[in-house]
């Protein structure tokens, strides 16, 4: 198999490791973190080095997946994967052996599908995106680069997201609506009407 890194150890890089276990197509070499204090392994995986080590570890192995989550915002993610780039890391899509996506989708490079998400005819999601567990991006959406689309969440048809914006967990955007970019909707909210950049909801 394959050998990939994983750059972010917390609560969503569980969730990415158990991703990768079962799609069966990389090996994980091991977790790079931002410093090495207090650092253990992860679910067996070993601590491999730093960011500051990540030059020396991509002539080793090119793959990389961004596992560090996104509330607040994207703006770690989007460091990490805009450095990495120049660095010429190569970005796999993950799919979950237990998620959809229709053969007239697009998915862009770093994107995680999770278990049980679906993504249906015409959707286009951009690079370096979470498309977490149970969640629904329907016909014709368009979502932009570095977003994170939460559990259980529902991204009705034509709807669109901007870069960098999170949909919390069980939240419904309803067909047709325009999110901007680095908008935060939270957790089990409709959203009914169009919302302007950095909004919070």
């Amino acid at each position: 198999m394959k050998k990939i890194i994983l750059v972010g150890g917390g609560g969503h890089c569980l969730s990415c490791v158990d991703v990768i276990e079962s799609e069966g197509i990389f090996e994980i070499e091991g977790i790079v973190l931002p410093t090495l204090e207090n650092s253990k392994p992860v679910l067996d995986y070993p601590v491999i080095g730093t960011n500051e080590n990540l030059p020396e570890l991509l002539k080793q192995t090119s793959n990389i997946l961004i596992c560090d989550g996104q509330i607040t915002n994207s703006e770690i993610r989007k460091k990490h994967f805009e450095f990495l780039k120049k660095l010429g890391a190569n970005f796999p899509i993950i799919r979950s052996p237990n998620a959809y996506c229709s053969l007239q989708a697009t998915l862009g490079e770093g994107t995680i599908l999770m278990h049980g998400s679906i993504v249906n005819a015409n959707a286009q999601v951009g690079v370096n995106c979470i498309i977490n567990s149970r969640s629904v991006v329907e016909h014709d959406v368009k979502i932009e680069d570095h977003c994170h689309i939460s559990t259980g969440s529902i991204i009705n048809g034509s709807a669109k997201l901007g870069m960098g914006s999170f949909i919390g967990s069980g939240a419904i955007i309803e067909e047709g609506i325009e999110i901007g970019k680095q908008v935060i909707i939270g957790a089990g909210y409709t959203v009914t009407k169009n919302i302007p950049n950095g909004l919070k909801q």
